[in-house]
């Protein structure tokens, strides 16, 4: 595994406009610790890309190398031509620098075929991804939208399974206006929506265009493509919106919860200012039958 992407040979024509490959990303963890793999003095969310050995073409791509790794501190690896052997060497080199990896039943995966079209367009037909060229600058321009819907997917099963523990909040406050829920358990699901909601603003950074735009203003239209066809903006909105009713389902049902203990509270007070009371009026009455 090399620590940048080579330059490759060219490529002639003939080779450019049949050449193919498939774009695959993995969700591994919740972050990928770049620093410690040698990447220095990046920037923001700049991805770290790497070449590795052993593509599905075997053949050379112009200015790409023969297999290309890009890694994402948000704890993505999207891999471009790369065989299930080379990707599974690079998850295997890298695993001691993931923090919280994801089991393996819970690995999240977005698969893409990519063409290079002569026709000159630059479109999505089905599962296949149509380029008037393959460039480096292309490829991470593809691997940001496949990191951010893998990191959405994710976040998207999490929170259908928040929903889950959380709706019996809310069918207890529908037929008995009350939570019968422990506040612990209550601030559990608080908090869960809330690291939900900072993994994905602050750790995929979905809203966010790539850094990589900045130089090649270029490419603005085809990650727009893009960011429309995997339906980024529209996933991250819903995502939002359904982490925010789980905190508003739990904080209310907590209220609700913290409301019925201080009102038990103030009848316990209240109770205990009547027999406190009544001892009083007894001992009078007794005072009053000894004169």
């Amino acid at each position: 595994m090399a620590t940048a992407p080579g330059d490759g040979n060219a490529a002639g024509p003939t080779d450019r406009a049949r050449a193919t490959m498939q774009a695959r990303a993995v969700l591994v963890g919740n972050a990928i610790d770049i620093a410690a793999l040698g990447a220095t003095e990046r920037t923001g969310g700049a991805p770290l890309v790497l070449e590795l050995v052993g593509s599905l073409t075997g053949t050379t791509l112009p200015g790409i190398g023969r297999g290309v790794a890009v890694l994402y501190r948000a704890g993505v690896a999207v891999f471009f031509d790369v065989t299930p052997a080379g990707s599974a060497d690079c998850l295997l080199r890298i695993a001691p620098h993931v923090r919280q990896p994801l089991p393996e039943a819970e690995l999240e995966t977005e698969v893409l075929d990519i063409r290079v079209d002569g026709s000159g367009r630059e479109v999505i037909e089905g599962n296949t991804l149509l380029l008037t060229d393959v460039t480096m600058e292309k490829l991470q321009i593809v691997a940001d939208i496949l990191a951010k819907s893998v990191s959405l997917a994710h976040h998207e099963r999490d929170v259908e399974r928040q929903f889950e523990r959380v709706e019996p909040f809310a069918a207890d406050l529908g037929r008995r206006g009350r939570s019968s829920r422990a506040g612990r358990e209550l601030l559990q699901h608080i908090g869960g929506a809330l690291l939900a909601e900072h993994r994905v603003v602050a750790g995929a950074r979905v809203d966010d265009a790539p850094e990589l735009l900045w130089d090649h203003p270029d490419l603005e239209r085809l990650w727009g493509r893009l960011r429309d066809e995997f339906e980024i903006r529209e996933r991250s909105r819903a995502l939002h919106d359904k982490l925010g009713l789980i905190s508003r389902t739990a904080e209310t049902a907590l209220d609700l919860l913290q409301n019925t203990r201080s009102l038990r509270l103030e009848w316990a007070v209240v109770g205990l200012i009547v027999v406190e009371i009544l001892l009083t009026l007894v001992q009078w009455w007794l005072g009053g039958v000894h004169l």
